[in-house]
C-alpha cells in the first residue's frame, strides 16, 4: 500500500505534473480543430478572427495557452527540485508530502486560470502560482543546506 513514507513516490509527481502542464494545450487543440482546421501551430492565430466561436470561448482558448504555457516553464524547476532532494537524501516522507502538495496546486492552479474570468479570480490564481512555487523552492534550499553541511 502506498503511503507518503513509500520511496520513490515522488518521482511519479513528475510525469503528472507534465501532463496537467499539456493538458490544457491537448483540449484547446481539440476544440480548435473542430472550428479551424488541424493547424496546431496556428490556429491561435486563427482565433481572433473565427466567428464560430463566441468572445468568452476565445478567452478561455486563450488562457488555456497561458496555463499551458505556465506549466512547462515550471516542470524543469519541479525536476530538478525532486532530483535533488532524492540526490540530499531528503526523507521521503517530505519529498512525497510536497510532491502531494504541488501536483494538487498545479491542478487548482490551471482550473483557476483556465475558468477565471475576474479580477479576484486572476488573484487567487496568483496566490495559488506562489504557493506551489514555494514547494520547489523549498525543496532546493533543503538540499542546499544538506550539501552546505556536508561541505563545511
Amino acid at each position: 500500500m502506498l503511503s507518503l513514507n513509500t520511496p520513490g513516490l515522488a518521482l511519479y509527481s513528475i510525469p503528472g505534473v507534465w501532463f496537467i502542464a499539456f493538458y490544457p494545450s491537448f483540449v484547446r487543440f481539440l476544440k480548435l480543430s473542430s472550428t479551424t482546421g488541424v493547424q496546431p501551430r496556428s490556429n491561435m492565430a486563427c482565433l481572433k478572427d473565427n466567428q464560430k466561436l463566441d468572445q468568452a470561448t476565445r478567452d478561455r482558448l486563450a488562457r488555456m495557452v497561458g496555463a499551458h504555457e505556465n506549466g512547462m516553464e515550471n516542470l524543469p524547476l519541479w525536476i530538478g527540485a525532486v532530483l535533488a532532494g532524492y540526490t540530499a537524501s531528503i526523507p521521503h516522507s517530505t519529498l512525497n508530502t510536497f510532491a502531494v502538495g504541488y501536483v494538487g496546486l498545479r491542478l487548482l492552479y490551471n482550473f483557476i486560470y483556465i475558468n477565471q474570468t475576474t479580477e479576484a479570480v486572476g488573484n487567487l490564481r496568483s496566490m495559488t502560482f506562489f504557493a506551489g512555487l514555494s514547494l520547489p523552492l523549498t525543496l532546493l534550499i533543503k538540499y542546499a543546506n544538506k550539501v552546505a553541511a556536508t561541505c563545511f
